[in-house]
């Protein structure tokens, strides 16, 4: 092939000084349109403009191949002022093969994928594409317009996590790609009920086994799945059928792949030299440099990538408590104190304030949620009132007592039932988000099934009884794939969900189940309007522990609208279970996890309960109600 033309390196310069004083105080939204390699008309050529930061190195070439490859035919252009390198190439078609030919600081050679590659080879190839196509032709108007007004702590949320390499593959065992799930993936969550779906992080990654979450070319949609237009693809259907669609993120670390971020011009550009600060032991990653403003640029423009150019409602934000602790996984004498003395990461908290103020200022109706497993104070308040910025925080307590909870054989529940109250003392600390996430279905962990106890009746059961749990306590819902219909064995990203266990009226069941809870959920305001205030939640009875019962109201704090839910932890069935209700009538029973058609007993209060005169919970008036074994009972007042 012969080599295309470049403009030399004495021609003028190609990045705008505007371009170049914002690259240099890290402060440019839009560094991705300024680096990497973006289509240009130079002088009336249609080419590309590859530019690359790399401040330290002797000399930079781009190499692909439309020049066989050769770092002496496309040299670049060092701009002082930024440290970025840059050249013209004309003539570069699309999909084109490149990386930088990088001759580093200490003499040495390295071969670098571009750090703002928008496209990449299909992984273990690892070099970086140009995408030169003309912009989509987005069909998810009105979506857009009406996820600015939204209301978000208000709104129903329920997010079904979905790793997409192996929610369900094609019949040679391949996995689907973005614009086969666009059909098959959005049509499941849309008849489930979801109103979200979230997806395992996208960005191309070299190791399949990390699921993503070891990013090297932050703006580049794995290529296992198709093009960027086509996960454009999925985005635009899911909005158009009214779903939303979040994307894990991960700014705390990354691998130091050769041809990736690590020592990119021969020095530690993106991350810390010393491994105190710059290493994390348990992932064996690269922390990012936060302190530096280039890097904090390379990562905040990233966010704000994804929610641009891809649609993205929000982002869940992998690892936050890596990134906030110095000490995270490291023992005493492994890390080093901040200025102060302390074990904060001030560089972090300060980055991450500044990327929820800006994704916030720039992308209307955007959520951000911290993946944060600490007692952090305010993650979810702005930070002007000192908080992190955060739209909402994982609430793991939540999820670590309840599991653990569940876990137990309902004989010895009893002597445990503050783990189900517990998490009620804080529910109202933050904006939280209740996980059940693909990270406790690993690992030996077994699945959500697996973890329940007694016979096979009694597992799913509990099962259906935890699921009702979820979706009636304070906080949105997160439910990862599989979860929702029983899923028999822990999930391994290698193969695909058992869809053949649907055959089975169980598990069958339990995504009946999970079907009405969204429609319940999202139906009725009182079990997701008061989410962020005490006043959307008040005990009934939170201290029966010798019979394994809670009793609660959920409230619409606008008009004072409830629901009351009772659940039953033990397989004995309960018949005139007392509890005292605020109002007097007849209270319909919409929802019970022990119907028959969830594969339950059937036991239950023929679809509604009147109220009697006689006292109860400080309320004048109160329910005689069977309570069915292992289940919920949720009620709509008169």
């Amino acid at each position: 092939m012969a080599a295309a033309r470049s403009v030399a390196a004495t021609a003028i310069p190609l990045l705008g000084e505007l371009d170049c004083h914002l690259l240099a105080e890290g402060t440019h939204a839009r560094a991705y349109e300024a680096l990497g390699a973006n289509a240009r008309v130079h002088d009336g050529v249609s080419g590309v403009v590859f530019a690359v930061w790399a401040p330290n190195a002797r000399r930079v070439s781009v190499v692909g191949s439309f020049n066989d490859w050769n770092a002496d035919a496309h040299p670049l252009r060092r701009r002082s002022q930024c440290g970025v390198w840059e050249t013209f190439v004309a003539g570069v078609p699309h999909g084109a093969l490149y990386k930088f030919s990088i001759v580093t600081s200490d003499g040495g050679l390295a071969l670098k994928a571009d750090p703002y590659a928008r496209w990449t080879e299909t992984p273990p190839a690892s070099a970086s594409r140009v995408w030169s196509r003309a912009a989509y032709a987005w069909g998810d108007q009105a979506w857009m317009a009406r996820r600015a007004v939204d209301a978000r702590a208000r709104a129903p949320l329920a997010i079904y996590e979905v790793h997409l390499g192996s929610w369900r593959r094609r019949a040679d065992g391949q996995p689907h790609g973005y614009a086969e799930l666009a059909d098959l993936l959005v049509d499941y969550v849309l008849d489930a009920g979801f109103t979200h779906i979230e997806i395992l992080p996208l960005a191309e990654h070299p190791f399949a086994g990390s699921w993503g979450y070891q990013p090297v070319s932050l703006y580049a949609p794995s290529s296992r799945w198709g093009t960027p237009d086509e996960l454009r693809t999925l985005v635009d259907r899911c909005h158009r059928a009214g779903i939303g669609v979040l994307l894990d993120w991960v700014p705390a670390h990354f691998p130091d792949d050769a041809h990736g971020l690590a020592r990119f011009d021969g020095t530690c550009l993106y991350e810390h030299e010393d491994p105190r600060i710059g290493r994390h032991r348990e992932w064996r990653t690269l922390v990012y440099n936060y302190d530096r403003r280039e890097v904090a640029n390379f990562l905040i423009a990233n966010a704000l990538y994804w929610l641009r150019e891809f649609h993205v409602d929000g982002l869940r934000v992998d690892a936050v408590a890596a990134m906030l602790y110095l000490d995270y996984d490291r023992e005493a004498g492994e890390w080093l104190p901040n200025p102060f003395g302390g074990r904060e990461n001030l560089a972090a908290v300060e980055f991450l304030r500044r990327l929820n103020a800006s994704v916030h200022a720039q992308v209307e109706g955007a959520l951000m949620i911290a993946e944060e497993s600490t007692a952090w104070p305010a993650v979810s308040r702005p930070a002007h009132l000192g908080g992190l910025g955060f739209d909402y925080k994982w609430n793991m307590g939540w999820m670590n007592d309840t599991l653990r909870y569940m876990r137990r054989d309902p004989v010895h529940r009893r002597h445990h039932h503050d783990e189900l109250t517990f998490g009620l003392l804080y529910a109202h600390s933050e904006h939280f988000v209740l996980p059940v996430s693909h990270d406790e279905v690993v690992y030996g962990k077994g699945s959500l099934l697996g973890k329940m106890p007694g016979d096979r009746w009694q597992r799913f059961a509990n099962l259906r009884l935890y699921l009702a749990l979820l979706y009636t306590q304070p906080g949105k819902k997160h439910v990862f794939m599989g979860c929702e219909f029983g899923q028999a064995s822990e999930w391994c990203h290698d193969g695909a969900l058992d869809w053949s266990l649907l055959a089975d009226p169980a598990h069958a069941g339990v995504l009946a189940l999970v079907r009405d809870l969204n429609r319940l959920y999202a139906s009725i305001a009182a079990l997701h309007a008061g989410d962020g205030g005490a006043d959307g939640f008040r005990w009934i009875d939170c201290h029966d522990s010798s019979q394994s019962v809670l009793a609660y109201i959920r409230v619409q704090p606008d008009d004072g609208a409830f629901v009351v839910v009772v659940c039953n932890f033990t397989p004995v069935p309960r018949f005139d279970y007392r509890i005292g209700v605020p109002l007097a009538g007849t209270y319909r029973e919409v929802l019970n996890s022990d119907a028959c058609e969830y594969g339950g007993s059937g036991i239950g209060n023929l679809g509604s309960s009147a109220s009697e005169p006689v006292p109860s919970h400080g309320y004048a008036h109160s329910l005689a109600l069977a309570l069915p074994p292992l289940a919920a009972l949720v009620l709509l007042p008169p």
